[in-house]
Protein backbone atom coordinates (compact mmCIF):
# COMPACT_ATOMS: atom_id res chain seq x y z
CA UNK A 1 0.00 0.00 0.00
CA UNK A 2 2.84 2.34 0.91
CA UNK A 3 4.54 1.67 -2.42
CA UNK A 4 1.28 2.36 -4.23
CA UNK A 5 0.83 5.66 -2.35
CA UNK A 6 4.39 6.72 -3.11
CA UNK A 7 3.94 5.84 -6.77
CA UNK A 8 0.71 7.85 -6.92
CA UNK A 9 2.41 10.80 -5.23
CA UNK A 10 5.31 10.65 -7.67
CA UNK A 11 2.87 10.56 -10.59
CA UNK A 12 0.98 13.56 -9.17
CA UNK A 13 4.17 15.56 -8.66
CA UNK A 14 5.45 14.76 -12.14
CA UNK A 15 2.12 15.86 -13.60
CA UNK A 16 2.31 19.14 -11.68
CA UNK A 17 5.82 19.78 -12.96
CA UNK A 18 4.69 18.99 -16.49
CA UNK A 19 1.86 21.49 -16.18
CA UNK A 20 4.29 24.16 -15.02
CA UNK A 21 6.78 23.29 -17.78
CA UNK A 22 4.08 23.53 -20.44
CA UNK A 23 2.48 26.67 -19.04
CA UNK A 24 1.17 28.71 -20.73
CA UNK A 25 0.03 26.55 -23.61
CA UNK A 26 -3.11 28.57 -24.40
CA UNK A 27 -4.41 32.15 -23.91
CA UNK A 28 -4.60 33.49 -20.34
CA UNK A 29 -7.70 35.33 -19.15
CA UNK A 30 -7.23 38.36 -16.90
CA UNK A 31 -10.42 39.54 -15.21
CA UNK A 32 -10.90 43.30 -14.92
CA UNK A 33 -13.07 44.57 -12.09
CA UNK A 34 -13.28 48.10 -13.48
CA UNK A 35 -14.69 49.38 -16.78
CA UNK A 36 -13.03 50.12 -20.10
CA UNK A 37 -11.37 53.53 -19.99
CA UNK A 38 -10.60 53.29 -16.28
CA UNK A 39 -7.06 53.61 -14.94
CA UNK A 40 -6.87 49.85 -14.45
CA UNK A 41 -7.88 49.32 -18.08
CA UNK A 42 -5.32 51.85 -19.36
CA UNK A 43 -2.48 50.12 -17.51
CA UNK A 44 -3.63 46.65 -18.53
CA UNK A 45 -3.71 47.57 -22.21
CA UNK A 46 -0.36 49.32 -21.96
CA UNK A 47 1.30 46.29 -20.37
CA UNK A 48 -0.50 43.72 -22.51
CA UNK A 49 2.00 43.65 -25.43
CA UNK A 50 5.11 43.36 -23.23
CA UNK A 51 3.49 40.72 -21.00
CA UNK A 52 2.38 38.70 -24.02
CA UNK A 53 5.94 38.86 -25.33
CA UNK A 54 7.48 37.71 -22.05
CA UNK A 55 4.86 34.96 -21.61
CA UNK A 56 4.89 33.98 -25.29
CA UNK A 57 1.13 33.74 -25.07
CA UNK A 58 -1.95 35.90 -25.63
CA UNK A 59 -3.71 37.70 -22.75
CA UNK A 60 -7.48 38.10 -22.90
CA UNK A 61 -8.94 40.98 -20.85
CA UNK A 62 -12.40 40.09 -19.56
CA UNK A 63 -14.48 42.81 -17.88
CA UNK A 64 -16.68 41.89 -14.91
CA UNK A 65 -17.34 45.20 -13.20
CA UNK A 66 -19.27 46.13 -10.09
CA UNK A 67 -19.09 46.46 -6.31
CA UNK A 68 -15.71 48.19 -6.32
CA UNK A 69 -14.06 45.28 -8.11
CA UNK A 70 -15.60 42.61 -5.89
CA UNK A 71 -17.51 40.95 -8.73
CA UNK A 72 -14.32 40.05 -10.58
CA UNK A 73 -12.51 39.21 -7.34
CA UNK A 74 -15.19 36.71 -6.36
CA UNK A 75 -14.94 34.96 -9.72
CA UNK A 76 -11.18 34.46 -9.34
CA UNK A 77 -11.47 33.49 -5.66
CA UNK A 78 -13.61 30.56 -6.82
CA UNK A 79 -11.79 29.78 -10.06
CA UNK A 80 -9.86 26.59 -10.82
CA UNK A 81 -6.14 27.13 -10.12
CA UNK A 82 -5.16 25.93 -13.58
CA UNK A 83 -2.97 28.92 -14.45
CA UNK A 84 -5.35 30.38 -17.03
CA UNK A 85 -7.54 32.68 -14.91
CA UNK A 86 -6.13 35.71 -13.10
CA UNK A 87 -7.31 38.99 -11.63
CA UNK A 88 -5.93 42.46 -12.20
CA UNK A 89 -6.48 43.62 -8.64
CA UNK A 90 -5.73 46.88 -6.88
CA UNK A 91 -5.04 48.32 -3.45
CA UNK A 92 -8.80 48.90 -3.37
CA UNK A 93 -9.85 45.31 -4.08
CA UNK A 94 -7.33 43.79 -1.67
CA UNK A 95 -6.69 46.61 0.79
CA UNK A 96 -9.82 48.75 1.07
CA UNK A 97 -12.66 46.34 0.32
CA UNK A 98 -12.15 43.94 3.24
CA UNK A 99 -12.82 46.85 5.62
CA UNK A 100 -15.55 48.40 3.50
CA UNK A 101 -17.53 45.22 2.76
CA UNK A 102 -17.82 43.21 6.00
CA UNK A 103 -19.76 40.38 4.33
CA UNK A 104 -17.42 39.44 1.48
CA UNK A 105 -17.76 35.81 0.41
CA UNK A 106 -13.98 35.48 0.13
CA UNK A 107 -10.82 36.41 2.02
CA UNK A 108 -8.43 38.65 0.10
CA UNK A 109 -5.39 36.85 1.53
CA UNK A 110 -6.47 33.24 1.99
CA UNK A 111 -8.42 32.88 -1.27
CA UNK A 112 -5.85 34.31 -3.70
CA UNK A 113 -2.32 33.64 -4.84
CA UNK A 114 -0.41 36.95 -5.11
CA UNK A 115 1.80 37.00 -8.22
CA UNK A 116 3.31 40.52 -8.36
CA UNK A 117 2.51 44.19 -8.28
CA UNK A 118 2.62 46.03 -11.61
CA UNK A 119 2.58 49.78 -10.97
CA UNK A 120 2.12 52.46 -8.34
CA UNK A 121 -0.50 55.02 -9.33
CA UNK A 122 -0.85 58.60 -8.13
CA UNK A 123 -4.13 60.48 -7.97
CA UNK A 124 -4.33 64.21 -8.66
CA UNK A 125 -6.76 66.82 -7.34
CA UNK A 126 -8.67 67.73 -10.50
CA UNK A 127 -11.11 70.65 -10.60
CA UNK A 128 -13.47 72.32 -13.02
CA UNK A 129 -12.41 75.99 -12.71
CA UNK A 130 -15.85 77.13 -13.87
CA UNK A 131 -17.30 75.58 -10.71
CA UNK A 132 -14.56 76.40 -8.23
CA UNK A 133 -11.88 78.79 -9.46
CA UNK A 134 -9.05 77.70 -7.17
CA UNK A 135 -5.45 78.33 -8.20
CA UNK A 136 -3.75 76.06 -5.64
CA UNK A 137 -4.44 73.44 -2.98
CA UNK A 138 -4.41 76.05 -0.22
CA UNK A 139 -6.75 78.28 -2.26
CA UNK A 140 -9.07 75.31 -2.84
CA UNK A 141 -9.18 74.54 0.88
CA UNK A 142 -9.95 78.18 1.72
CA UNK A 143 -12.80 78.41 -0.82
CA UNK A 144 -14.42 75.17 0.31
CA UNK A 145 -14.14 76.14 3.99
CA UNK A 146 -15.88 79.42 3.21
CA UNK A 147 -18.92 77.56 1.82
CA UNK A 148 -19.68 74.43 3.90
CA UNK A 149 -21.66 71.69 2.09
CA UNK A 150 -21.80 73.79 -1.11
CA UNK A 151 -19.36 71.78 -3.19
CA UNK A 152 -19.78 68.19 -4.41
CA UNK A 153 -16.88 65.90 -5.28
CA UNK A 154 -16.97 62.85 -7.54
CA UNK A 155 -15.45 59.43 -7.06
CA UNK A 156 -15.24 56.25 -9.09
CA UNK A 157 -17.51 54.52 -6.57
CA UNK A 158 -18.13 54.13 -2.86
CA UNK A 159 -15.02 52.95 -1.08
CA UNK A 160 -12.73 53.17 -4.11
CA UNK A 161 -9.31 54.75 -3.86
CA UNK A 162 -10.58 58.01 -5.34
CA UNK A 163 -13.31 58.17 -2.69
CA UNK A 164 -11.03 57.45 0.25
CA UNK A 165 -8.34 59.80 -1.05
CA UNK A 166 -10.84 62.66 -0.99
CA UNK A 167 -12.46 61.59 2.27
CA UNK A 168 -9.06 61.54 3.95
CA UNK A 169 -8.19 64.90 2.36
CA UNK A 170 -11.42 66.42 3.70
CA UNK A 171 -10.82 65.00 7.16
CA UNK A 172 -7.27 66.37 7.36
CA UNK A 173 -8.24 69.78 5.94
CA UNK A 174 -11.47 70.05 7.95
CA UNK A 175 -13.72 70.38 4.89
CA UNK A 176 -17.45 69.77 4.54
CA UNK A 177 -18.11 68.42 1.04
CA UNK A 178 -20.77 66.16 -0.47
CA UNK A 179 -19.65 62.85 -2.01
CA UNK A 180 -21.20 61.79 -5.33
CA UNK A 181 -20.13 58.28 -6.41
CA UNK A 182 -20.14 57.18 -10.05
CA UNK A 183 -19.73 53.81 -11.74
CA UNK A 184 -16.11 54.08 -12.79
CA UNK A 185 -13.61 56.74 -13.80
CA UNK A 186 -15.02 57.79 -17.21
CA UNK A 187 -18.44 58.67 -15.76
CA UNK A 188 -16.91 60.49 -12.80
CA UNK A 189 -14.62 62.58 -14.97
CA UNK A 190 -17.49 63.48 -17.31
CA UNK A 191 -19.41 64.75 -14.30
CA UNK A 192 -16.51 67.09 -13.49
CA UNK A 193 -16.24 68.26 -17.11
CA UNK A 194 -19.98 69.01 -17.25
CA UNK A 195 -19.88 70.88 -13.95
CA UNK A 196 -22.20 68.50 -12.13
CA UNK A 197 -19.50 68.30 -9.45
CA UNK A 198 -16.56 70.57 -8.81
CA UNK A 199 -13.73 68.11 -8.51
CA UNK A 200 -12.29 64.64 -8.16
CA UNK A 201 -9.14 62.87 -7.08
CA UNK A 202 -8.51 61.19 -10.41
CA UNK A 203 -5.69 58.92 -11.51
CA UNK A 204 -3.15 60.97 -13.44
CA UNK A 205 -3.31 58.80 -16.55
CA UNK A 206 -7.08 59.20 -16.96
CA UNK A 207 -7.09 63.00 -16.79
CA UNK A 208 -3.98 63.98 -18.79
CA UNK A 209 -5.81 64.43 -22.09
CA UNK A 210 -8.42 66.75 -20.59
CA UNK A 211 -5.75 68.67 -18.69
CA UNK A 212 -3.61 69.22 -21.79
CA UNK A 213 -6.72 70.39 -23.63
CA UNK A 214 -7.29 72.99 -20.93
CA UNK A 215 -10.62 71.54 -19.79
CA UNK A 216 -9.61 70.91 -16.18
CA UNK A 217 -7.09 72.30 -13.71
CA UNK A 218 -4.74 70.11 -11.69
CA UNK A 219 -3.81 71.34 -8.21
CA UNK A 220 -1.76 68.62 -6.53
CA UNK A 221 -0.72 64.96 -6.72
CA UNK A 222 -1.37 62.63 -3.82
CA UNK A 223 2.05 60.96 -3.63
CA UNK A 224 5.03 62.18 -1.62
CA UNK A 225 6.97 62.87 -4.82
CA UNK A 226 5.93 64.76 -7.93
CA UNK A 227 4.87 62.78 -10.98
CA UNK A 228 7.17 62.83 -14.01
CA UNK A 229 4.28 63.22 -16.45
CA UNK A 230 3.22 66.51 -14.80
CA UNK A 231 6.38 67.81 -13.10
CA UNK A 232 4.98 71.33 -12.60
CA UNK A 233 2.12 70.07 -10.43
CA UNK A 234 3.18 70.05 -6.76
CA UNK A 235 2.38 67.38 -4.23
CA UNK A 236 -0.54 68.09 -1.91
CA UNK A 237 1.90 67.72 0.97
CA UNK A 238 3.97 70.65 -0.28
CA UNK A 239 1.09 72.70 -1.69
CA UNK A 240 -1.17 73.20 1.29
CA UNK A 241 -1.83 70.05 3.34
CA UNK A 242 1.37 68.82 5.03
CA UNK A 243 1.54 65.11 5.78
CA UNK A 244 -1.08 64.09 3.22
CA UNK A 245 -0.32 61.04 1.06
CA UNK A 246 -2.48 58.58 -0.86
CA UNK A 247 -1.69 56.19 -3.69
CA UNK A 248 -2.79 52.88 -5.12
CA UNK A 249 -1.18 49.94 -6.86
CA UNK A 250 -2.31 47.52 -9.55
CA UNK A 251 -1.28 43.87 -9.43
CA UNK A 252 -1.87 40.32 -10.64
CA UNK A 253 -3.55 37.70 -8.45
CA UNK A 254 -4.34 34.07 -9.14
CA UNK A 255 -6.82 31.81 -7.34
CA UNK A 256 -5.74 30.00 -4.20
CA UNK A 257 -3.90 26.73 -4.81
CA UNK A 258 -2.10 27.99 -7.91
CA UNK A 259 0.97 25.86 -8.63
CA UNK A 260 4.05 27.57 -7.17
CA UNK A 261 6.07 27.00 -10.33
CA UNK A 262 3.40 28.69 -12.46
CA UNK A 263 3.25 31.57 -9.98
CA UNK A 264 7.01 32.05 -10.23
CA UNK A 265 6.96 31.86 -14.04
CA UNK A 266 4.27 34.56 -14.22
CA UNK A 267 6.19 36.64 -11.66
CA UNK A 268 9.35 36.37 -13.78
CA UNK A 269 7.38 37.37 -16.89
CA UNK A 270 6.09 40.47 -15.11
CA UNK A 271 9.61 41.39 -14.00
CA UNK A 272 10.81 41.08 -17.60
CA UNK A 273 7.89 43.14 -18.96
CA UNK A 274 8.39 45.94 -16.44
CA UNK A 275 12.12 46.08 -17.20
CA UNK A 276 11.45 46.88 -20.85
CA UNK A 277 12.62 50.51 -21.47
CA UNK A 278 9.78 51.29 -23.89
CA UNK A 279 7.20 50.01 -21.41
CA UNK A 280 8.76 52.07 -18.63
CA UNK A 281 8.66 55.16 -20.84
CA UNK A 282 4.99 54.67 -21.71
CA UNK A 283 4.03 54.12 -18.08
CA UNK A 284 5.94 57.21 -16.94
CA UNK A 285 4.31 59.35 -19.61
CA UNK A 286 0.95 58.57 -18.02
CA UNK A 287 2.07 59.12 -14.44
CA UNK A 288 2.64 55.51 -13.41
CA UNK A 289 5.66 54.04 -11.65
CA UNK A 290 6.60 50.40 -12.49
CA UNK A 291 6.61 48.29 -9.34
CA UNK A 292 7.87 44.74 -9.48
CA UNK A 293 7.80 42.62 -6.31
CA UNK A 294 8.70 39.03 -5.57
CA UNK A 295 5.83 36.80 -4.49
CA UNK A 296 6.85 37.08 -0.85
CA UNK A 297 7.25 40.85 -1.04
CA UNK A 298 3.82 41.14 -2.61
CA UNK A 299 2.23 39.00 0.11
CA UNK A 300 3.68 41.40 2.68
CA UNK A 301 2.34 44.38 0.71
CA UNK A 302 -1.21 42.99 0.73
CA UNK A 303 -1.08 42.29 4.47
CA UNK A 304 0.37 45.73 5.27
CA UNK A 305 -2.03 47.69 3.05
CA UNK A 306 -5.04 45.74 4.26
CA UNK A 307 -4.22 46.94 7.78
CA UNK A 308 -3.48 50.49 6.62
CA UNK A 309 -6.71 50.94 4.69
CA UNK A 310 -8.76 49.42 7.50
CA UNK A 311 -7.53 52.29 9.67
CA UNK A 312 -8.38 54.87 6.98
CA UNK A 313 -11.87 53.46 6.40
CA UNK A 314 -12.55 53.58 10.13
CA UNK A 315 -11.09 57.07 10.53
CA UNK A 316 -13.11 58.69 7.73
CA UNK A 317 -16.26 56.67 8.40
CA UNK A 318 -16.55 55.46 4.80
CA UNK A 319 -19.59 53.30 4.11
CA UNK A 320 -21.06 51.45 1.15
CA UNK A 321 -24.68 52.37 0.42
Amino acid sequence: MLKALLAALALFLSAAVARADDWPSRPITVLMGFPAGSGVDVVARMLQPSLEKSLNQRLVLDYKTGAGGNVASEVIANARPDGYSFLLGTAATHGVNPALYPKLSFDVEADFTPVSTLVDVSNVLTINPDVIDAKSVSDFIAKVKAAPAKYNYASTGNGTGTHLAFAEFNAKAGLDMVHVPYRGGPDALQAVLKGDVCCIFNQVQTVLQQYRAGKVRLLGVTTKKRVAAIPDIPTIDEAGLPGYESYTWFAIFGPKGLDAAITQKFNAAIKMALADPETQKKLAELGNTPRYETVEQFKATVKRDRARWAEVVKAVGAKVD
